[in-house]
């Protein structure tokens, strides 16, 4: 639903920007019809190029908002747990269980039980042979 939310999104901001640059190129048509020099036709050119360049960083500007959206939304899991963020732990401690978790730690950061051999998890997802 996520993703279908920011799809749509991104959706809306192409057509926004396939707008913007219509315009652009039609307020270029006018100013190139009512330029007298070839200075003030290039002039025209130019500012329709700039437009299109704004238009063109506003949709991926627009992108980057709806994907950090989507990103904020997914803070819980599948279950309402909150999911603990590796990044800006501040000194806590890896190993240590974050509070409000109920124990869960991110894969790959539990200790690996003496004797075992690294790592302790699956890194390839499912077993050989596995269909799924």
């Amino acid at each position: 639903m996520q993703s279908a939310k920011e799809k749509l999104s991104n959706m809306a901001s192409s057509a926004k920007e396939h707008v913007n640059i219509y315009k652009a190129k039609v307020e270029e048509k006018a100013e190139k019809a009512e330029a007298r020099t070839e200075e003030e036709k290039k002039v025209a050119e130019e500012r329709r190029k700039a437009k299109e360049a704004e238009a063109k960083m506003e949709l991926h500007a627009e992108k980057a908002k709806h994907a950090a959206e989507k990103l904020s939304r997914n803070k819980y899991d599948h279950h309402g747990h909150h999911e603990p963020s590796l990044v800006g732990t501040h000194g806590v401690q890896i190993n240590e269980p974050v509070v409000g978790t109920h124990g869960h730690q991110p894969v790959g950061t539990a200790a690996p039980y003496a004797g075992a051999a690294i790592p302790t998890y699956p890194l390839g997802g499912h077993r050989p042979g596995h269909k799924f």
